[in-house]
């Protein structure tokens, strides 16, 4: 495993090469729990904008580091020297406090959307300590995978405020109960691995984080073989599907692949599924 040289300057992040066109992004502050400052949404969005950008990935895993935890979610001690919690100066009328912590929580949404807008796709491993902000980031991604001492919470009610970095507008799309999204976001309860799966908020379950990263570089190592206009192109699709009605998905499923279809990538895996071999793609 390779750290990758174009990525050295991010002070919260490690971002490697465990195998070819798959990099590996773990949250790099575990003796805080991986606990998140401004400074560190900020440089998750610029980190993922320069992976979806990048022709050397094709997939991405995101992870925590440390045995103890994904991330527990914001700083909160931080966090009361910021607008969010600590309030704009003083003397200054509703309408213009208010707008000041729009653009605040406007900003922090975007980072956190920076990991869904990535064009590739984000296989995201879980761990033991994964609340608040762990909910808001794994719902941008495109896998879960997570390992059985995983604590989940969506811990925002616990703190007197209603989630508003994303997990409210996702998590409802995500799984198949939406009486299960307002139970554990209304009361703020924590779930675990086994809830978690059975519900399909996560795809699998390790006994280890490690088993569970394993799991992850291997499904990555698998799509990163791949065509990166065909997977790039289904992801795109498929969230599109999401947030759009069918016939709209259709039609702009028919007019993406028009542009898709003409790339050498759709005849090279056909031809190498006749003639057993394996097909090897240019960069994206």
């Amino acid at each position: 495993m390779t750290q990758l040289a174009s990525y050295t300057d991010y002070k919260h992040y490690l971002v490697t090469s465990p195998t070819p066109f798959v990099a590996h992004v773990e949250i790099n502050r575990p003796a805080k729990l991986n606990a998140f400052l401004e400074a560190m949404w900020l440089e998750l969005r610029q980190l993922f904008r320069q992976l979806s950008a990048d022709p050397e990935v094709r997939v991405v895993v995101l992870s925590g580091a440390g045995d103890r935890a994904f991330t527990a979610g914001l700083d909160v001690q931080a966090a009361s020297q910021g607008p969010l919690l600590k309030g704009v100066a003083g003397g200054v009328d509703v309408a213009r406090k208010a707008t000041q912590l729009r653009r605040h929580i406007d900003e922090f949404q975007e980072c956190v959307s920076a990991v869904e807008r990535c064009e590739k796709p984000v296989i995201c491993v879980l761990h033991g300590i994964s609340i608040g902000l762990a909910i808001d980031l794994s719902c941008c991604a495109d896998i879960r995978i997570c390992a059985k001492d995983t604590r989940f919470a969506v811990k925002e009610v616990e703190i007197g405020m209603a989630a508003d970095i994303g997990t409210l507008a996702r998590l409802p799309k995500i799984v198949s109960s939406f009486s299960w999204v307002k139970d554990v976001c209304i009361t703020a309860r924590d779930f675990g691995a086994a809830e978690a799966l059975s519900v399909g908020f996560v795809s699998q379950v390790h006994d280890s984080k490690a088993a569970a990263l394993e799991a992850a570089l291997k499904l990555a190592e698998g799509i990163a073989s791949k065509s990166p206009v065909a997977v790039q192109g289904t992801k795109e699709l498929l969230n599109h599907s999401r947030d759009h009605p069918v016939a709209e998905n259709l039609r702009y499923t028919s007019i993406w692949n028009s542009a898709a279809l003409q790339a050498a990538d759709f005849q090279a895996a056909m031809l190498s599924g006749m003639t057993k071999t394996k097909p090897r793609f240019e960069k994206l």
